[in-house]
């Protein structure tokens, strides 16, 4: 009998500078795209004194489309749907380029969304990726700008300026002074910015991301990964003033720089240099998730998105790749006393360390711990700031026996983790490595051990019937772990006497 074929969907995001089709495999709490294009058409250059949208671009968007529509209905995609922004709402021409693309793809559903619908999708999309967002999140595009409000709530405010990428530089005529003036006024209209003061700024859209990505080539940032990229204010208009000031040619020189997005950089930096003004937040965070991940929320998988999702990816990496989906819990339980002053912030990680703990149980030995580290460091998934990256993976990589201290490739847990979170991730990493030097992968026999904390002393205890685990390798792994914890270490072997280790 032949399988049904995997659950797919895709949606197109039809915006001012640029068209992409992205198709998700499944339904789950984390999107996972598996097909992510985007074409540059550039459809709202010149609409700011035409009313109409660029000719070339439309030309050339029923060309891409078609193509996505192809690949789409090939990979069995629904829901399948196109969404136009902010160049296609405001353009006289609007409905008539949307009338020829219904003709082109009459079973394809096309949506002009409205400024607030648009704020909406990019609301929940931040949600998704970020899901304790709190604070002003800023969505550019080539047409507009959206600022939203998020809180524990959900949304509340939301307006949409015309300061998107080109219509800014069409506006200013491609001054950058002249925008800088325009953004101050655009944005002294919003009332209720007032009350987003103090409160973090998240940064969504295609025009903010290429900031992100020449600033972390240009200071050699130690992760690559523009999710959840965080800056002070300070260093934000260090980034702005250096961006607003060097010519192209300096960007292109960088790694990586996007070089499609080279001529949009000054203006998003100046949108992001008075917004920074205008609101003083108290950080900056990259968020790579937006409207279509908004729109994957409401249209796919609304009822998952309560869920956790760094629990959801733990836990899917551990049904995947680990050997057993019972020894997380008890590994969770067995290091609870341990960590007993632990905040929710290492609970929740250590959890997802518990779950995450045997991934590399199928790699080579001899890559074992170097191949998780940098599984985890940059797997894809929500809930994974750069800080929990470091964390697990440094966990993890200490459990399949890397040396913290000397291991080349966990610099950038030294780099991106204080001292205080590198020996906690380190101690987590070293109680996993002796829970699984004692039970090799199977709860059968962590059932039966224990450790305590007494005092200065960490003391494994043993009952009769685990006393056949204990030996040399058990011994050094305890002495290890308390040595990390600037604890002293004991062995209770069940009705014999006490040894200290």
């Amino acid at each position: 009998m032949q399988a049904d074929p995997p659950a797919r969907s895709a949606v197109v995001d039809l915006g001012s500078n640029s068209v992409r089709m992205v198709v998700f495999d499944g339904i789950s709490r984390n999107p996972v795209p598996i097909f992510n294009e985007k074409a540059v058409l550039r459809l709202g250059r010149g609409l700011t004194t035409t009313g109409r949208l660029n000719e070339d671009g439309v030309a050339m968007a029923v060309d891409v489309l078609r193509r996505f529509h192809a690949i789409a209905r090939g990979m069995n995609a629904s829901p399948f749907e196109v969404l136009a922004t902010a160049a296609v709402r405001d353009a006289t021409n609007g409905p008539e380029f949307v009338a020829s693309l219904r003709e082109l793809m009459p079973d394809v559903p096309i949506r002009i969304l409205s400024g607030i619908e648009e704020a909406d999708h990019s609301a929940l999309g931040v949600l998704c990726g970020i899901p304790e967002a709190n604070g002003l999140v800023a969505d550019i595009g080539g047409g507009s700008l959206e600022l939203i409000r998020l809180d524990s709530e959900g949304r509340h405010n939301a307006d949409t300026l015309p300061l998107g990428v080109i219509r800014l530089s069409d506006r200013a005529s491609g001054d950058v002074t002249h925008a800088k003036a325009i953004a101050d006024a655009d944005l002294h209209g919003v009332q209720w910015l007032n009350e987003m003061r103090g409160k973090t700024l998240y940064l969504v859209g295609g025009a903010f991301r290429a900031l992100a990505r020449l600033e972390i080539a240009r200071t050699n940032y130690p992760l690559n990964i523009v999710h959840y990229y965080t800056l002070t204010p300070q260093a934000a208009r260090d980034m702005t003033g250096w961006l607003i000031q060097s010519n192209r040619r300096a960007l292109e020189r960088l790694p990586n720089a996007p070089r499609k997005r080279l001529d949009d950089v000054p203006f998003a930096a100046t949108v992001l240099r008075r917004l920074i003004r205008r609101v003083e937040p108290e950080k900056i965070v990259f968020c790579v998730d937006g409207l279509r991940e908004g729109w994957y929320a409401t249209s796919v998988a609304p009822d998952l998105q309560a869920l956790d999702p760094l629990e959801t990816v733990s836990r899917g990496m551990c049904a995947r790749l680990g050997r057993s989906d019972t020894l997380p819990d008890a590994l969770i339980s067995w290091t609870d006393s341990i960590f007993r002053s632990e905040t929710p912030r290492q609970r929740r990680l250590r959890l997802a360390a518990c779950r995450l703990s045997d991934v590399g149980s199928h790699d080579h030995p001899e890559y074992r711990a170097e191949q998780t580290y940098m599984r985890v460091l940059w797997v894809q998934g929500a809930g994974f700031d750069h800080q929990a990256r470091a964390s697990l993976a440094l966990a993890l990589a200490v459990r399949y026996e890397a040396e913290p201290d000397t291991a080349p490739y966990l610099r950038t847990s030294r780099s991106l983790l204080d001292d205080e979170a590198f020996t906690w991730a380190v101690t987590l990493g070293l109680a996993l490595r002796l829970a699984y030097v004692l039970c090799g992968g199977t709860e059968t026999l962590l059932d039966g051990t224990r450790l305590e904390l007494t005092g200065s002393e960490l003391c494994l205890h043993l009952t009769s019937a685990r006393v056949a685990v204990r030996g040399d390798a058990v011994r050094r792994r305890l002495t290890r772990l308390a040595q990390a914890m600037k604890l002293t270490a004991r062995l209770d072997e069940g009705s014999q006497a006490a040894i200290p280790v």
